[in-house]
This record gives structure tokens, sequence and C-alpha cells, in this order.
């Protein structure tokens, strides 16, 4: 777990300031993943750590929503031999794309780079359910739930990071300028 920890401060990954979340929740600091996702070799080893945690776990395909989860998905794929797949939004929601299937009974772990709330992951289960796909867990590099994920979580580490509702940010009342980071469009 420290080895991911180090690889995304090699990356400048571990963002401080004051930050507006998916769940439009606010922050002090933000893992920006996509900084250590930029570096293949970083990649590698970050995923492997992964794999090693999904010994034993039965799984035919990998679904990562983007964007968070494209990059996981294919270097989880790269690594298992499985195939890896992306949900995407069309219209604000999310849906499978390009031709990509999933069949009635596969096996499906999803793939995230950041899991706090789960809620892409819960956007691209609701499309595996739909396609009659099973998910067996969820793979990603941070895990910064509060615990509350319905599904088994494979995490290469565990961040604790203060999260504030916007009406007890102690961010906003010293009057610090927030960003939005992530790519889900947010009303700020």
């Amino acid at each position: 777990m420290k080895m991911i920890i180090d690889l995304l401060k090699e990356a400048n990954a571990l963002l401080e300031g004051h930050f507006l979340l998916s769940s439009g929740k606010h922050s002090d600091r933000y893992i920006q993943c996509a900084k250590l996702l930029q570096y293949p070799d970083k990649a590698e080893k970050a995923v492997k750590f992964i794999v090693g945690k999904l010994e034993g776990v039965n799984f035919d395909i990998i679904v990562g929503p983007a964007m968070g989860g494209i990059i996981v998905a294919y270097e989880l794929g790269r690594q298992t031999g499985k195939p890896a797949i992306f949900t995407e939004r069309d219209e604000g929601e999310m849906k499978l794309k390009r031709g990509f299937n999933i069949t009635k009974g596969q096996k499906v772990l999803i793939s995230e780079d950041v899991v706090t709330t789960g809620k892409s992951a819960y956007e691209a289960i609701r499309v595996v359910e739909e396609y009659g796909g099973e998910v067996v867990g969820i793979a990603c590099i941070v895990d910064r739930s509060s615990g509350d994920i319905k599904y088994p979580l494979y995490a290469g580490t565990k961040l604790q990071i203060n999260t504030y509702s916007i009406d007890n940010c102690p961010l906003c009342q010293e009057n610090k300028p927030i960003v939005k980071p992530g790519s889900r469009k947010l009303d700020i």
C-alpha cells in the first residue's frame, strides 16, 4: 500500500487545496490519478498490486467507467489477459457504446482509479446489469470511501481524506477558491 502512495507522490497526483468532488462535497485534498496513469511504468506497478488482490476472483471481463476507469481497465486487462471495455456518458447517461457488449451471466469486474462514493462505478454497474452481467467487485487504485460500497472492493491503497458538506466546509468559510478537477460536469 505504501508503494501506491509513493507512486502517487512521485507523479504529483496528491493535490492539496479546496476541491469540489463529483459527489458535490468539498475536500482539502484530491487524488488526480491521471497524473500517475500518464506513466505506463507507474500504472503497471500500481495495477500489479491490485492484480495480486484479485487472486481467486472469477471474472470474464473488465468494465471501466469513463474517464477514470478506462486506463485502469486496460492495464488490468493487459495483466490478467481478460478483455477490457468501458462505459461512457451519452447525454448525461452512462452507456456501452462502440460495439461493446456484455453477455447474460458474464462475470464483470468494474475498474476505477479512485472510489469515494462509488457514483461512477454504480452507474457502470447499472449498465452491466441491464445487459444481464453479474458484477463480482470493484478494483481501484485508491479507496477513499467510508466503507459503504456494496460490492467487494479490491484497492491498491486506502486513504482517509477530509470531506465536507457545503454547509460545513471550513475552506469555504476561509474563502479559499474552489477547483473542480474531475471529469463529471457539475454546477458550482
